[in-house]
């Protein structure tokens, strides 16, 4: 049995096997199971977002006022203006794609799932500009069996690590050229057309590698969206969980008709 299964597998034996209480009665299956979440370490995939920090090179910058103040108020209140794709954050089909889904329907049953790390950081060390590969994904799946049906898969890249210098995650050169790694079309299509992820996420501002995004390509991500799924973008601490074993857990407020949002994305490993 692969990682993935064994605790989710834990989970459920544990959640069956759970004794009656001190009144006679059975905690529910699901008591029993966030029993078993609280006792695995949590991880914070998020970046903190405030004014400067690095974003798409199409976007302004955020700004904040601050409204009342406790010393004057007795509370305080701040307004945040900073477009949908700000930080990690959330981009769901309409991003790309007019009439299909939003950030506001993304249902519940897609944000918890199976945690795959596909990580290339060494490669990327060597090479910038590094795609995945179908070898890549091959790899992973010699070592831990098939990639699970409705899984979150993340690129590892160890590009969080430049957060939070602008300059350094764009890594552009002196012909204006940017170098970050990014997906394949060929992985992408194995991932979502065969494997039946839910949803996929990286580190650097962009699906698509910083070659193609300086020629404002961005077939990537589009492509993406385009199978109806959402994706996560700007990762971090993807060194801090494992390749597999883990569970990870997606919000984001719901804007009506939201084109993207700032996420919270949490993953909770052995």
């Amino acid at each position: 049995m692969h990682a993935w299964a064994r605790t989710l597998a834990v989970v459920t034996v544990l959640a069956a096997a759970t004794p009656a209480l001190a009144d006679g009665t059975k905690p529910s299956s699901l008591t029993a199971a966030l029993a078993v979440l609280k006792s695995h370490r949590f991880v914070d995939l998020t970046h903190s977002f405030a004014p400067g920090i690095p974003h798409w090179k199409g976007a302004p910058d955020e700004r904040v006022k601050t409204l009342y103040t406790v010393e004057k108020d007795g509370f305080h209140i701040e307004e945040f203006c900073h477009v949908g794709q700000w930080g990690t954050h959330v981009d769901p089909p309409a991003h790309f794609h007019a009439g299909m889904r939003s950030v506001d329907e993304i249902e519940p049953s897609e944000m918890v799932m199976p945690l795959v790390v596909l990580d290339v950081h060494a490669k990327v060390a060597k090479n910038a500009d590094y795609v995945l590969t179908l070898d890549d994904v091959h790899a992973w799946e010699k070592r831990h069996g098939r990639i699970p049906k409705g899984a979150f898969v993340a690129m590892r890249t160890d590009w969080s690590k430049r957060w939070p210098d602008d300059a350094a995650l764009a890594n552009r050169d002196a012909s204006g050229v940017y170098h970050y790694p990014g997906w394949s079309k060929e992985v992408l299509k194995l991932l979502y057309e065969e494997r039946g992820i839910t949803a996929s996420g990286h580190e650097t501002t962009d699906t698509d590698p910083g070659l193609a995004t300086t020629k404002d390509d961005y077939s990537l991500e589009s492509y993406i969206l385009e199978q109806n799924h959402y994706q996560i973008e700007l990762l971090a601490n993807l060194d801090q969980v494992p390749e597999a074993g883990g569970i990870v857990i997606v919000s984001f407020p719901k804007p009506e008709h939201g084109s993207g949002f700032p996420a919270r994305v949490i993953a909770i490993v052995p």
